[in-house]
């Protein structure tokens, strides 16, 4: 698979015409049913607190910038609605995907057969939603661990004149490596991939992982269309998986 900026995107566009199948279309249900429900919660909480956010973040501004502090919040407010919209679909992508671990795994496991016809290392039910969550949990702990260490340094370069338009960069990026991370993993993980063996992996792909998992970050953050991005991104994920010869 070539590196490029669009091999990601591709991923995820036939990744999407596979979850069209008939016999693969039973296995997006309970996902969807899950998104479904968190999209009313998240987008409730979203449309009665965005003012507040939108504030919140406008209080970074440094007090010795207040003399200018009308024009900075005209400038910044476009950057301001993407931040609140980006913890809005980071958020969003997390907590449904905790819930929803197993099934996407099965989901995973599906289109890698209808993909190569060949099966992940056998696992019964009762072995992978333990093990699967538990994946899950060590997913997060890398979040919040590095994650940390980003937001420092994202506030730090807020405080920068000049350098502060690159955070929301900083993030987005910071953003996209998780994305893919999150999502590639069910196929890696259904082959009992070592995490940090998996983050190896895509960080030899390069501008194939941030190009994937950039797209299924934008897709996160846009209401109603983030309730289909889960099962998308698993089966674009599974596909990223195949193409770049992992399978065996």
């Amino acid at each position: 698979m070539h590196k490029t900026p669009f091999s990601g995107i591709a991923c995820l566009t036939e990744g999407a015409q596979l979850l069209l199948l008939p016999k693969l279309r039973i296995f997006i249900v309970i996902p969807l049913l899950i998104n479904l429900v968190l999209f009313i919660i998240a987008t409730s909480i979203l449309v009665q607190q965005f003012g507040t956010a939108i504030d919140w973040v406008l209080g970074w501004i440094p007090s010795w910038l207040d003399f200018i502090y009308d024009y900075l919040a005209w400038i910044l407010w476009p950057m301001m609605i993407f931040s609140v919209l980006l913890i809005y679909g980071y958020s969003f992508g997390i907590i449904t995907n905790l819930i929803a671990a197993p099934f996407n795994g099965i989901l995973a496991e599906k289109i890698e057969i209808h993909l190569t016809q060949q099966a992940p290392p056998p696992e019964t039910l009762a072995e992978m939603i333990p093990r699967t969550l538990g994946r899950e949990l060590l997913k997060l702990w890398y979040y919040f661990s590095r994650g940390l260490l980003v937001l420092v340094g994202v506030f730090v370069l807020g405080f920068i004149p000049g350098l502060n338009l690159l955070a929301g960069f900083v993030g987005l990026i910071w953003a996209a490596w998780t994305m893919a991370i999150q999502y590639i993993d069910y196929p890696a993980d259904n082959h009992q991939m070592k995490f940090k063996h998996l983050r190896d992996y895509l960080g030899e792909q390069g501008l194939n992982s941030f190009s994937f998992g950039g797209t299924v970050m934008i897709a996160t953050m846009v209401p109603v269309v983030n309730i289909f991005a889960m099962p998308v991104a698993v089966a674009g994920a599974t596909v990223f998986w195949v193409k770049s010869g992992r399978n065996p």
